[in-house]
């Protein structure tokens, strides 16, 4: 029997159609979770100190409706062929270059998970202090990292079960939440719709005013490359080729619950501000609330970490460390890297200096964006030769696994965006996404010849469109099948 190919790692295969478990409910419910972090509340207390509360929320809805259209955009990698970000990465990257790119990924969301940790720690802390006086937040740290790094380990379905189960709570506690904070702002004499700590007037206004949007932008860079990563297990019509019935849970989840519950704590955070001059809800909530009250109101914090770590953060990180690893490595391990990145980077020392350095990945990481809707749309139009992904030396294997083309735009567009920090998701995608087109299409292209370019053929380059599930065989021979409602292909 012939040797496992290094690229063919179980986890990693494309998930078949009847293997997609994700409900469109269930994917909404994740949003409602992963929104509630520390960095969104600090949106709003950003945002209330130049501008006032309304004007912030609209903000945050034009923002979060525009990176919800990117997420929708990258995310039909996932729902039409199956396919993890690692995985397709070897397209635009080659089969050796997407770990550089996809690591930078893994540590970001590793960090992330470090960072929410120990908010979420924190608040366990204070409930478990008002229950019982015990007080070691860094023992809550380790327990409720384990908790979620065991509940991701579990699998895709585990996590949809968690936001399920999460995501009614967090939105009644929310309201609680809000309700609470209004009080508190009131008691101090200011009024939450109208209060601004430095108000800017003139063409400072709308420059405000788009900081606000494209802060809201940048801090979903990072999932908006690779949302694969969870969009593969989401369920879709299969022979269905219009686009947006396809992508309708998706749809839902990422123009509809992203938009409504990132303004909602963006809100939050603002009132926050407004009411104790910190951003930071646990801290204002201390000061607003106490005894059961602030227990209850300290649970959404916790089960809002608890959401969005396995989904955002943990199981983007173990899939790329999967493939990192190779079939040995399986994505149980990738869960366990990532927990042990995220505590080794000790969260609690270095807040102030990982949440700057967490952004500005999230600044480059926006031309992976772009490059990613390059290849995808414009220059394979959706079409791609799957089995060649997951062969050592196929047509993605390029110059020695790398392509020049996909490196050359992610450091024009990541330099580009490093230059205008506010403005840099829109600079790095743009540049990012031209440059690719410009140097694939015209020069690599030319060198490296690309089976769906030269034989643009639905039938053999589609996938969920058409009625296929891709099957990679792990001898060295691929074979694309049929799911049971089409056709068999080989």
């Amino acid at each position: 029997m012939l040797k496992r190919s290094y690229l063919k790692s179980p986890d990693l295969l494309p998930v078949k159609e009847s293997e997609r478990k994700v409900t469109k409910l269930g994917y909404s419910f994740m949003w409602v979770g992963m929104v509630v972090v520390l960095a969104t509340f600090a949106i709003g207390g950003a945002g209330v100190v130049s501008l006032p509360l309304p004007l912030v929320v609209l903000a945050t809805i034009i923002g979060s409706l525009a990176i919800g259209l990117f997420i929708t955009l990258t995310g039909d990698i996932g729902i039409e062929h199956g396919l993890s970000f690692p995985v397709y990465m070897r397209a635009p990257f080659g089969t050796i270059g997407t770990h550089i790119p996809s690591v930078v990924r893994g540590l970001a969301a590793s960090m992330w998970f470090g960072i929410n940790t120990y908010f979420g720690a924190t608040a366990m802390n204070g409930i478990l202090n008002i229950l019982s006086g015990f007080d070691n937040w860094f023992v809550c740290f380790l327990i409720f990292a384990i908790l979620q790094l065991v509940n991701t380990a579990l699998g895709i379905k585990a996590v949809e079960r968690f936001a399920d189960l999460a995501a009614p709570v967090i939105i009644l506690i929310s309201v609680w939440m809000y309700s609470s904070l209004s009080d508190s702002a009131a008691s101090h004499g200011r009024d939450i719709w109208s209060w601004v700590e430095s108000p800017v007037t003139g063409a400072a206004t709308f420059t405000a005013f788009l900081v606000v949007i494209f802060s809201n932008m940048g801090f979903w860079a990072t999932l908006s490359a690779d949302i694969p990563s969870i969009s593969r297990f989401m369920k879709a019509p299969s022979n269905e080729r219009n686009w947006f019935k396809r992508n309708r849970s998706a749809l839902i989840g990422n123009l509809i619950a992203l938009p409504i519950t990132q303004a909602f704590m963006v809100l939050i955070g603002g009132i926050s501000y407004i009411a104790v001059l910190n951003y930071d809800p646990v801290v204002a909530l201390q000061e607003a609330a106490s005894g059961f009250v602030l227990g209850i109101l300290l649970l959404m914090i916790v089960l809002a970490q608890w959401s969005t770590n396995i989904a955002a953060n943990i199981v983007p990180a173990a899939t790329i460390f999967s493939n990192v690893g190779g079939p040995k490595f399986p994505f149980w391990a990738g869960v366990l890297t990532a927990g042990v990145v995220g505590t080794i980077v000790q969260p609690w020392n270095l807040f102030d200096i990982i949440i700057p350095v967490l952004l500005f990945v999230g600044g480059i990481l926006s031309a992976i964006v772009g490059i990613l809707i390059s290849d995808y749309y414009f220059i394979r139009k959706r079409r791609v030769n799957v089995p060649a992904l997951y062969e050592d030396s196929g047509q993605f294997s390029y110059m020695k696994g790398i392509n020049l083309a996909g490196f050359i735009s992610w450091i024009f567009g990541a330099v580009a965006s490093y230059f205008v920090p506010n403005f840099s998701f829109l600079v790095g995608f743009g540049i990012g996404a031209l440059c690719y087109y410009v140097l694939a299409k015209y020069w690599w292209f030319k060198k490296y010849e690309q089976a769906e370019l030269s034989d643009p053929s639905d039938e053999k380059y589609l996938g969920m469109s058409v009625g296929r599930d891709w099957i990679i065989e792990e001898s060295e021979e691929n074979v694309i099948e049929k799911s049971p409602t089409g056709t068999s292909f080989s």
